[in-house]
């Protein structure tokens, strides 16, 4: 597997990664997700991908924020058969690296749970957040715990921000500790 900056001009691969996020995210690509690669690849924004044998098996992006200190990672996305080999890791490595080569300094992201997968979808989030979050339990394979694994912290919550019992979860991780 190759990993390497994804620019504009590979149109085999753009429609690989439309492909992608349709498929991992329904809710959000189902219609037009060629739309959301083309924001991707914009010229200030940062993108990696993962290639096999050819083929466009996962990408990442950053979007600078804050200027160009603060950066939120979107979106994160790995082929469904290649889940769970290390490749999500590795997409998450080379992008810090590369927003750090920038200036960046921190990386953020939200994570919806919009299908009841933690405890932060039970009872008002707006009562108590900050305990509900220390307290955090995954349910159904929530990526929250992947991105805890590359040293990302919850730093807070949009209680409902996806419809009734339906949080946002943001995470961050310093770039230069």
């Amino acid at each position: 597997m190759r990993l390497e900056l994804f620019r504009k001009g590979n149109t085999e691969h753009e429609k690989q990664a439309a492909e992608l996020l349709r498929e991992a995210f329904p809710q959000a690509y189902g219609e037009g997700p060629e739309e959301e690669v083309h924001s991707i690849l914009e010229e200030e924004r940062i993108a990696v991908k993962a290639v096999l044998k050819g083929e466009l098996v996962g990408l990442i992006g950053a979007i600078p924020q804050y200027g160009y200190t603060g950066w939120e990672l979107h979106p994160l996305v790995v082929r469904k058969d290649l889940r769970g080999r290390g490749i999500g890791g590795k997409l998450v490595s080379l992008l810090e690296e590369k927003v750090a080569e920038g200036g960046g300094v921190t990386l953020y992201l939200g994570t919806d749970d919009e299908n009841g997968a933690t405890s932060l979808s039970e009872g008002d989030l707006f009562q108590d957040p900050f305990r509900k979050m220390a307290e955090i339990r995954n349910y159904k394979g929530h990526p929250y715990e992947f991105y805890q694994k590359m040293g990302y912290i919850i730093i807070g919550v949009i209680p409902d921000a996806n419809g009734i019992g339906k949080p946002d979860i943001w995470m961050a991780k310093s770039l230069v500790r």
